[in-house]
C-alpha cells in the first residue's frame, strides 16, 4: 500500500474527513501542517500543489496532487475498497453521495477562512455578524440533513444502514468543527445520535481537531 503525504490543518473539516477515511482504510499518510492562520496556504510552494490554496491536498509519490476532500475520499475508496464507504447498490451510493454533498459542498464552504476574510473586509462584518453567519448556515444545512435522516427508511445506526459511509464522515466533520467554534444547532436528534456513535469509533476519535498537532490546549 502507498504512503501518502497529507497537507492539512488541525481544525479544518475537510482535513478531518480525509484523516478518518485514511484510518478506516488502514492507509498511512505523513501529515504536513499548512497553517491557515499564518497564511501558509498562500505561499508559492503550497499554491504549486493546490492553486486554490484549499485544504487538504493528498499526494501519492510519483503522481499529481489530489485536491477536494470528496474526490480524495472517492480515490481512497478505489485505492482500498475494504471496508467499503459506499453501499453496493446504485441508489444507496447516490443517497450517500447526496448526503455527503449537502454537508461538504453546500454547508461547509460557506464558513471557510476565505469566506470569513471577504466578509470581514469587503462585507464589513464584525465578530458578531460572522458568528451569526456561521450559526445560520450550519443550522440551515444540518436541519435539512436531519429532515432527511429522520424521515427516510434507509437511515439506520448510521446515515445509511448500519455501517459508516462517506456521509457519516462528512456529517461528523461538520459537527467536529462546530465544536471548535462553539456553535450549537438545536433539534437535530438523529444527527446527534449518529455522530455520538461515530465518535466511539477509533478512526473518528483519533481524527478530531483537538487531537491534532498544532491544536491549542483545551
Amino acid at each position: 500500500m502507498p504512503t501518502f503525504d497529507l497537507y492539512g490543518f488541525w481544525r479544518t473539516s475537510a482535513t478531518y474527513r480525509v484523516r478518518v477515511a485514511l484510518a478506516m482504510k488502514g492507509l498511512q499518510a505523513h501529515e504536513h501542517i499548512v497553517n491557515l492562520d499564518a497564511g501558509e496556504q498562500h505561499t508559492p510552494a503550497y499554491r504549486a500543489l493546490n492553486p486554490l490554496g484549499g485544504i487538504p491536498t493528498l499526494v501519492e509519490p510519483g503522481h499529481a496532487p489530489l485536491t477536494q476532500s470528496l474526490a480524495i475520499l472517492e480515490f481512497l475508496e478505489e485505492t482500498q475498497p475494504e471496508p467499503p464507504l459506499l453501499p453496493p447498490d446504485r441508489h444507496g451510493r447516490a443517497r450517500v453521495r447526496g448526503l455527503a454533498g449537502m454537508l461538504a459542498a453546500d454547508t461547509h464552504p460557506l464558513i471557510t477562512p476565505r469566506v470569513k476574510k471577504y466578509l470581514m473586509t469587503q462585507g464589513r462584518f464584525d465578530d458578531a455578524d460572522w458568528r451569526a453567519w456561521q450559526t445560520h448556515w450550519f443550522g440551515t444545512g444540518l436541519r435539512a440533513v436531519e429532515q432527511r435522516l429522520a424521515s427516510e427508511s434507509d437511515t439506520g445506526l448510521y446515515c445509511h444502514g448500519d455501517t459508516p459511509t462517506l456521509s457519516d464522515i462528512c456529517l461528523a466533520s461538520v459537527m467536529a468543527v462546530m465544536q471548535v467554534f462553539q456553535i450549537e444547532v438545536e433539534d437535530i436528534p438523529t444527527i446527534e445520535r449518529i455522530v455520538a456513535r461515530c465518535q466511539t469509533l477509533e478512526p473518528f476519535a483519533r481524527a478530531h481537531p483537538r487531537r491534532q498537532s498544532g491544536a491549542p490546549a483545551a
